[in-house]
């Protein structure tokens, strides 16, 4: 069993892909805490435990599917009678969610692909992936470009877990994303975040992609859980947009060179046709009152 430590450390280090992913390992973390201090006193186990909470969230800031994960594990919890016992209860409905989430988004996706195609997508998401190895299984014919993603080359990632499931990848770097996206069909990607403006957050490039997807007339849907909306920006607070070393894209550039490595940027929802969610298919604005009559607890 891994240690908290190092569950954090691979959050931070950007070992653990994807906004479920590192959902569902800040749980792991958080129930891992709760175990080795199952013997403590209830303020006492609280307090770690938060700390343990606060820490997960510093780690990676852009990430409101995991604090909502929290949130959730958190909510009432010092009311409860054997909070180690409690925690297990939570993360297990987590699970559930999740894995219910990401059947009914992966069979919602494949309707969108059809026999072919070309699928553009960019840097890595899972939810992405299972929807088109979903449409794989399901003996659809079709392609999908990728790009690389840099500075970190998370698209390598895409690429070689499609081409396993058998699936023709085209690699493209990402400055030749617009030669990618004048031949594709469809433009799925994943979300890092959701506003309650209905705005998506995700990797860096992306913005730049649909609008690249919207002067060709490609269909950009992004695919992602609704537990990656940000429940805080209902109170006019900004979706904060991590910041990573510039050393991930030059490890010693030259004196009077500064080298910015913003990691998400905000998607205009003009741009957007649609979000696939575990509710269906909506327009921004829709999605967003769809969490609010689903999900209350998250606001």
């Amino acid at each position: 069993m891994k240690s908290f430590q190092s569950i954090l450390e691979d959050i931070r280090d950007i070992n653990i892909q994807g906004a479920r992913n590192v959902a569902r390992a800040s749980v792991d973390a958080i129930r891992i805490v709760a175990h080795k201090n199952r013997d403590k006193d209830k303020k006492e186990i609280l307090d770690i435990l938060n700390n343990a909470r606060l820490k997960l969230i510093k780690a990676r800031i852009t990430e409101p599917a995991m604090r909502n994960c929290l949130n959730y594990i958190f909510f009432d919890i010092n009311s409860a009678e054997n909070i180690t016992e409690e925690i297990h209860k939570r993360a297990k409905k987590i699970e559930s969610h999740f894995d219910i989430s990401k059947e009914k988004i992966s069979e919602i996706g494949s309707r969108k692909i059809i026999g072919k195609s070309i699928v553009f997508t960019h840097c890595h998401s899972s939810t992405v992936t299972n929807i088109l190895k979903k449409s794989k299984k399901e003996k659809k014919r079709f392609k999908v470009y990728n790009t690389e993603t840099r500075p970190l080359f998370q698209g390598r990632i895409t690429a070689k877990e499609l081409a396993k499931a058998g699936i023709p990848v085209r690699h493209f770097v990402d400055s030749a994303a617009r030669l990618a996206l004048k031949k594709a069909d469809i433009m799925l990607i994943g979300a890092d975040a959701i506003t309650s403006e209905g705005k998506v957050v995700n990797k860096i490039g992306s913005e730049l992609f649909a609008e690249v997807a919207d002067k060709y007339d490609v269909p950009l849907y992004v695919c992602t859980d609704s537990w990656k909306f940000d429940p805080e920006t209902v109170f006019g607070y900004e979706e904060e947009i991590e910041t990573r070393k510039g050393k991930e894209v030059w490890m010693n550039p030259p004196k009077g060179v500064v080298v910015d490595n913003h990691a998400f940027e905000n998607i205009d929802t003009d741009l957007i046709t649609g979000i696939i969610s575990e509710f269906g298919v909506y327009r921004p604005e829709v999605f967003i009152e769809e969490i609010r009559r689903v999900y209350p607890w998250i606001l």
